[in-house]
């Protein structure tokens, strides 16, 4: 059977309104869904080429990662739209949350090009703009972690290694911003080196927005533009929070491990292909397993949860910030401001104990093949 008569006959089977939760059948959910890593798969591909690319050329919206990058995003907006005129494959909250985040990246799009159209040069993760990428994107991730938890067919792999890569995903999202440092301190190092990364014209151009020539005040300017308290208090932050649920959800003892491991691995597997492409090169947060094994061990004794959090944020704290300093000593890291690990500890904590509170889905337990 050829795509055309497939798609009319999926079109005829499936394509007729309903509300959002009615009955779905197994399979069509399993396709959806898989539908939905594949969409946010290539999202986080495009994203990640790109954040490399603007660290060596000026910004151009026909960039082959925002290519790549649009056409994950036409497959969430599909899915998102098939749920809503269906209302197949996800529940009311599932669904509204699809809508929310696809809207608001949506929204953020044409903003983010009216901003660089004003402001030229807009390399920071950090602008306004790109935070209203990452919320849209972060709403409607847990729209289809929801959906995923909610419906995904019990029975067999995919429902636990699904959700895990969905939430590999969203901790990638949340750490995404951190890697403007990771990028620009290995950037500083190859102008100190006499080799930089960034082409001429891009170097140009940042020096021409602050008004300096090209040296290496305005290179630190471009590469690191963001206080040094910021990498390590929402790194450190997110990353835990997004861990802490994720092993509830999951239902498996490693399960957070697993995921920040799983991230970890992606970055060092992207590592050499960029530089084989010979794009510039960003430290990886190899930390991140750490954080990821203070969090099960958090979860493993039988400590009263305000305990737990309160330990367990402690060792996030300390591991984090020894983390990063062993990465400072032994390759590369971005500069953190070490204080800022009370400000760090107590918004984890806090966090932490609020999220003890939210009562959360989980997938059935041992059937996480790490478990």
């Amino acid at each position: 059977m050829g795509v055309t008569n497939r798609v009319a006959r999926f079109r005829d089977q499936y394509w007729e309104r309903g509300e959002p939760g009615r009955e779905t059948p197994p399979a069509l959910v399993a396709s959806l869904y898989k539908l939905w890593l594949v969409g946010l798969l290539l999202k986080l591909i495009g994203s990640s080429w790109d954040v490399a690319w603007h660290f060596k050329w000026l910004r151009d919206e026909l960039a082959p990662p925002h290519m790549i990058n649009t056409l994950g995003t036409v497959i969430v907006v599909g899915l998102t739209l098939f749920h809503t005129y269906t209302g197949y494959g996800a529940d009311k909250t599932a669904l509204r949350l699809m809508q929310w985040g696809t809207g608001v990246f949506l929204v953020a799009l044409p903003i983010d090009l009216i901003n660089h159209r004003i402001n030229g040069l807009d390399i920071t993760s950090w602008s306004g703009s790109h935070a209203l990428l990452y919320l849209g994107t972060a709403i409607m991730m847990a729209g289809a972690i929801r959906g995923w938890i909610k419906l995904y067919p019990t029975g067999g792999r995919w429902r636990v290694l699904g959700l895990t890569g969905l939430w590999l995903l969203f901790l990638e999202n949340m750490w995404f911003p951190n890697q403007h440092q990771e990028y620009g301190v290995l950037e500083i190092a190859s102008w100190d080196r006499g080799d930089p990364y960034a082409e001429p014209s891009l170097l140009q151009f940042a020096a021409d927005q602050i008004g300096r020539p090209v040296d290496r005040e305005s290179i630190v300017q471009f590469s690191l533009p963001i206080p040094d308290w910021v990498y390590p208090v929402w790194g450190l932050v997110a990353a835990a929070l997004v861990l802490v649920i994720a092993r509830r959800t999951i239902g498996a003892p490693w399960a957070a491990t697993v995921v920040a491991g799983g991230y970890v691995a992606y970055r060092l597997l992207i590592w050499p292909l960029l530089g084989v492409a010979d794009f510039p090169l960003s430290t990886v947060p190899v930390f991140l397993l750490l954080i990821g094994l203070a969090v099960d061990a958090a979860h493993l004794g039988r400590l009263p949860a305000p305990l737990a959090a309160v330990l367990g944020s402690a060792a996030v704290t300390g591991l984090g910030y020894g983390g990063i300093w062993a990465l400072q000593a032994l390759d590369a890291a971005p500069p953190i401001l070490y204080p800022s690990a009370a400000a760090t500890f107590v918004a984890l904590a806090v966090l932490w104990l609020v999220a003890d509170r939210i009562k959360v889905g989980q997938t059935p337990r041992g059937s996480l093949v790490v478990a």
